[in-house]
């Protein structure tokens, strides 16, 4: 088995080369799929970039090469939210709330351990829940200080919904938590009402109108609060069609005026299966096309994330890959120590793959920029990381699509999908259903296709191609739309 298979598995446990990591960075064991500014060194400030530059969430750039994880060790909540059904049993549901084992501080840091041992691209350490971390603060803030006892460069944040974490923002800037995700659906309450039924605060629950009001009122008060400790903040917001999805605009602009660093506008998941409120009374979420729309709306304000993933309370890895039921408590021996090899070879790898993918990009943009007569174009990419078109067209799960116009080349989200080809078979359901997740899209990328979803493809009006399998994905998508649109020889092929 080769070291990328052996990375891609989790199952690497000696220290690797620089050589035989970069072949694997390059050849997708760098997994990838959420959850921000595609900017790097030379477009942040150096001591912003030096912040958020291995952080997978906070930076689309750095989404390709670095891992989080989610510890779910707060399962307490303040507030009810029609979009959320909390559970914590599940392994089947991908999506926040949902968690197949709750954990305490002391066996959140054994798994940590764990993962930083077989998973090198670990940089993040998130408490997402599955209820609120400010408000489960004590189990929050042992299992910080647990683990930054023993991995002391791994990042840490967490994510709340504000209403408690005023009380404890001074305990948070002391701790070196630089980063701070704040759940923010409306600035005027009386949207609010239809989004929180109840919330508890100061050992009382409020609904209605009152509740609203107070949880505006506490979310604006975090953002000054962390904004004054010089904490970095992402806004988390759900876009509700009819509800809410107009009133984001205002949204934006208010947490961009207290000083928000990202904007992460993230789709309604209503499926009543999940047996949320807005999910069992019909309340639709916005098509990937109405997300884009508000997404362009809003490009000259707050930094926009883009690339979230929405992900579970238990999630680890890659963003847009989850590696969790891997490391469940049952498969952790109980002395578990720690080993930094991996990790920082890892590290010194990545230096060099991102420089030279920078430049790709750069080049890639800017040739596309000059001769973007043509219009615009939907590049759907299959990738398992690492930057490149890396993985067979069957076996993606989801795709990542970028915009090739004026502007260069832009990402602007991804689409999930069932895989289509398990076993060396497709399925002609799931290939529909692929189709139709592709919608609007000109052309798919990846690293190998089949006769018939090919031509599947074509008759819906899509080019799939494996011309480009392995290259940088930029570049691909330069070439690709040279063909389309310019002189191939004039536009980067690398």
């Amino acid at each position: 088995m080769s070291v990328a298979q052996l990375i891609s598995l989790g199952s690497l446990t000696a220290p690797t080369s620089t050589e035989t990591m970069r072949e694997a960075l390059s050849s997708g064991g760098c997994a990838s799929s959420s959850c921000g500014s595609s900017e790097g060194a030379g477009d942040l400030p150096p001591e912003v970039w030096e912040r958020i530059k291995d952080h997978p969430c906070y930076s689309e750039e750095a989404h390709h090469y670095f891992a989080r994880m989610h510890v779910a060790v707060a399962p307490a909540c303040n507030i009810q939210c029609n979009y959320c059904n909390r559970k914590y049993d599940c392994a089947n549901e991908s999506r926040p709330g949902v968690v197949s084992e709750k954990l305490t501080p002391e066996q959140a840091l054994r798994k940590v351990v764990a993962v930083a041992n077989e998973v090198p691209q670990f940089s993040v350490l998130g408490i997402a829940g599955p209820g609120d971390s400010a408000y489960d603060w004590r189990k929050t803030k042992a299992t910080f200080e647990l683990v930054s006892g023993v991995i002391p460069d791994v990042k840490l944040c967490l994510s709340s919904n504000g209403l408690a974490l005023p009380d404890h923002v001074d305990e948070i800037a002391a701790m070196n938590i630089d980063h701070v995700t704040l759940t923010i659906n409306m600035v005027d309450p009386e949207i609010g009402t239809r989004i929180y039924p109840w919330i508890f605060y100061r050992n009382k629950r409020w609904t209605g109108l009152d509740a609203a009001r107070i949880l505006h009122e506490r979310q604006m008060e975090s953002l000054d609060l962390l904004r004054a400790r010089d904490i970095l903040i992402k806004v988390n917001s759900v876009m509700i069609p009819g509800i809410n999805d107009e009133h984001l605009v205002e949204v934006n602009k208010v947490v961009k005026g207290k000083g928000a660093f990202l904007h992460n506008i993230m789709p309604l998941i209503s499926d009543p299966a999940h047996g949320t409120h807005f999910g069992l009374t019909g309340q639709r979420g916005p098509t990937p096309a109405e997300l884009k729309a508000l997404q362009d709306k809003l490009e000259d304000g707050t930094k926009l994330m883009r690339h979230c993933r929405q992900c579970r309370a238990d999630a680890v890895g890659l963003l847009g890959e989850d590696r969790g039921q891997e490391f469940t408590l049952d498969q952790i021996p109980d002395d578990v120590t720690y080993d930094p090899a991996q990790r920082e070879t890892y590290r010194e790898v990545v230096a060099v793959e991102r420089g030279e993918h920078v430049a790709v990009r750069k080049a890639a943009s800017a040739e596309i920029a000059a001769t973007a007569e043509g219009g615009s174009m939907l590049i759907a990419v299959a990738t398992k990381g690492g930057g490149r078109i890396n993985q067979h067209f069957g076996h993606a799960t989801e795709f990542q699509v970028y915009e090739a116009s004026a502007k260069g080349v832009s990402f602007i989200g991804h689409r999930k999908v069932e895989q289509y080809c398990e076993g060396g078979w497709g399925e002609d359901a799931t290939l529909d259903g692929v189709i139709a997740a592709l919608e609007g899209v000109d052309v798919v990328l990846c690293a190998k296709i089949g006769d018939c979803p090919k031509e599947s493809l074509t008759t819906a009006g899509i080019e799939a191609t494996d011309a480009h399998a392995y290259d940088w994905i930029e570049a691909g998508i330069a070439a690709c739309y040279a063909a389309r649109h310019g002189d191939a020889e004039q536009l980067l092929t690398a």
